[in-house]
Order: structure tokens, then C-alpha cells, then sequence
């Protein structure tokens, strides 16, 4: 299995209703993407003041799911539409477990 983590600050003037399209548009995404096993996203709870502010994790059973979902056109216009000029910093990994 692999895991995708992403972790995203937001630029200053990123809106709740924003937000909420991003939440809109990733759980969307996974219907379209067949490669997406399990897949979560949220805001950050605010208990430690350096966190990010929301986090996508991704499960796919192979390497190549996971690549497949990362270069889908889906989930490239997704960034396009919600990503790209909302974020001012952005942490990713994929690990094995």
C-alpha cells in the first residue's frame, strides 16, 4: 500500500466558502478517480499554532495507482481549480506501509 500525505497552508485571504469547495471538489474527485482506495481530508483543529491548515491522505494499493491518480486529468484540474493560487506552502510524501 501506498500513502499520500499533503499538507497545505493557506494564502491570508482564502475564504470558509473556499474551503468548503476544496472539501466539495476532493470528495468529488474520488468518484472520478478509480485508483483512490481510501481517502480523507480536513482542517486542521487548531491545537498547536504551526500546524498546516488542512491535510489531504490517500491510500492506493499500488505505485502505479497512485501515479495514475497524480497525473489523472481529474485531479490535475482539481489543482488547477482549487490549489494553485490558494496556497502559500504545501508539504507532501508518499510512504509504503
Amino acid at each position: 500500500m501506498i500513502r499520500h500525505v499533503v499538507l497545505f497552508r493557506w494564502n491570508e485571504d482564502v475564504t470558509d466558502a473556499e474551503i468548503a469547495a476544496v472539501s466539495d471538489a476532493l470528495d468529488a474527485l474520488r468518484a472520478v478517480v478509480s485508483e483512490i482506495g481510501e481517502y480523507r481530508h480536513g482542517r486542521d483543529i487548531g491545537l498547536n499554532s504551526a500546524n498546516y491548515d488542512y491535510v489531504v491522505v490517500g491510500d492506493f494499493a499500488t505505485v502505479e495507482d497512485y501515479l495514475g491518480y497524480r497525473d489523472h486529468p481529474a485531479h490535475q484540474q482539481f489543482i488547477a481549480d482549487h490549489i494553485t493560487a490558494r496556497v502559500a506552502d504545501r508539504a507532501a510524501l508518499q510512504y509504503e506501509w
